[in-house]
């Protein structure tokens, strides 16, 4: 059990038979009145995220959310497939379940599987990705301004804004959860 007033951002807990987890929180004491604690909590398994005020002493059950690190296998359709590196098990997981910055996720690459007492609801990319540009427009000499960016295809298919010096082939280190270039690798 937790209560809040020991709530912390990353903690989660179960609420009207749902999982939440704390994305930001701020305990105030008013001068006249009862202290309270205000959240913003998301919903785990649904993604949604509400703003909710509690008295610091209510009290709910912990809830464990169980982060895997699996390897992504391969996609078929709709499902896509991680392989447990430890029991060498596929587990297949609908496409609904993936996030935007999945896009950046290639074949054989590492990402973290959370689950909620063995419902899948959510795969973590890795942080930092390398992949190679496959296509773009050659950059221009003397075309520059500050920070000139141009349409980059990868070989995920994902499409972003790289520097007008980074020609096709070239492999660059793109941070998932931005979706924006870093550096050259």
């Amino acid at each position: 059990m937790i209560s809040a007033g020991d709530f912390r951002n990353g903690v989660t807990f179960e609420m009207d038979g749902n999982v939440y987890q704390i994305i930001e929180f701020q305990h105030v004491k008013p001068g006249k009145g009862a202290a309270f604690v205000r959240t913003k909590i998301r919903n785990v398994i649904a993604g949604s995220v509400v703003e909710k005020t509690f008295s610091p002493t209510d009290k709910f059950p912990t809830a464990y959310v169980e982060r895997k690190e699996m390897q992504y296998s391969y996609n078929d359709g709709g499902l896509y497939y991680f392989m447990d590196m430890e029991s060498y098990e596929m587990i297949p997981i609908n496409e609904s379940e993936l996030s935007d910055n999945f896009k950046f996720v290639k074949e054989d690459m590492m990402c973290k599987v959370l689950s909620y007492k063995g419902k899948v609801f959510g795969v973590e990319p890795p942080t930092f990705v390398e992949l190679t540009v496959t296509q773009t427009e050659p950059g221009v000499k003397g075309d520059t301004a500050t920070n000139a960016t141009k349409p980059g295809t990868l070989e995920t298919g994902a499409e972003i804004r790289i520097p007008l010096f980074i020609n096709e082939g070239d492999k660059i280190r793109i941070d998932t959860r931005t979706g924006e270039y870093m550096e050259r690798a």
